[in-house]
């Protein structure tokens, strides 16, 4: 299968999941300089050397070639090894998110749901960008195991004493074992279409969410949820809030909420807004 090299724009990292290949893997997706939403999965995030670990809104060049066991149009596999990061990640702030809007005025952007799975049933994407209505809730329960299984645990240190899969990797680095997260995260939201409102409900992947969610535990310890919620539920609703949506590889009707984009509103929707973040 012929591979190419391509310039991608990161717009999502999710939260790492045991694989019995790879150890820990996460799913990231971005966009083309030409405006194609792509795909990169598994991406071994521990088993790269430091300088090849990039970050949402950050240029990579790589070689890539289409997934072989993956038939989703997006999915392709990154040589690891041909991985270049960009200096900086693109600036967000008053000069920073014109840009960054300038390149996401590249993609499709649906304005229901419904839409969204259509599309895909009809033979198109397994990933798109929505922007919802409005945000109803953020619904927070406890997982059904708080903590790695066995098995789970067994799959991500599995690699620990194989990383000449890898010849990037330091002569024997650890993988460290990554923090379960306790909760699941659920937005629930509505789109309006045509003077008729429908109502969703999305599970959080989001690299991000997980990492705010240890931070303010970090912070405030037993009473984290009140300013996780300020964030989820005030805060992103407050923007120009958009979902970059995927679907789960062995089952290719159940979507995810893969990653939160959040520019500020437009001056137009509120002129009187402070500076841009």
């Amino acid at each position: 299968m012929a591979s190419f090299i391509e310039r991608v724009l990161i717009l999502c990292k999710t939260y790492p999941s045991p694989s019995s290949k790879y150890a820990e893997t996460s799913c990231v997706a971005g966009m083309t300089e030409d405006g194609r939403l792509i795909r990169l999965y598994p991406v071994p995030f521990r088993l790269v050397s430091d300088d090849q670990q990039f970050k949402k809104w950050q240029w990579i060049t790589a070689r890539f070639e289409k997934a072989r066991d993956d038939h989703r149009p997006e999915s392709h596999r990154v040589f690891v090894d041909t991985i270049e990061c960009d200096p900086e990640r693109l600036a967000a702030g008053k000069l920073g998110w014109p840009h960054r809007a300038e390149l996401l005025a590249k993609l499709p952007v649906f304005s229901d749901f419904a839409e969204v799975e259509n599309a895909r049933a009809a033979g198109g994407g397994t990933l798109a960008l929505l922007r919802p209505t409005r945000i109803t809730g953020l619904d927070i329960k406890k997982s059904e195991n708080t903590e790695w299984t066995e098995a789970e645990k067994q799959k991500l240190l599995r690699l620990q004493q194989q990383t000449e899969l890898f010849d990037e990797v330091e002569e024997g680095k650890q993988i460290r074992l990554l923090e379960k997260l306790p909760f699941d995260f659920h937005y629930r939201y509505e789109c309006d279409v045509e003077g008729q409102t429908f109502s969703y409900r999305h599970k959080l992947v989001d690299w991000e969410i997980g990492a705010l969610y240890r931070t303010v535990r970090r912070i405030h310890g037993n009473n984290w949820e009140a300013p996780f919620r300020a964030k989820l539920e005030q805060d992103l609703p407050s923007k120009d809030l958009m979902f970059l949506l995927g679907t789960i590889h062995r089952f290719p009707n159940q979507w995810l909420l893969i990653s939160v984009i959040y520019p500020p509103k437009p001056p137009a929707d509120n002129p009187n807004q402070a500076g841009l973040f």
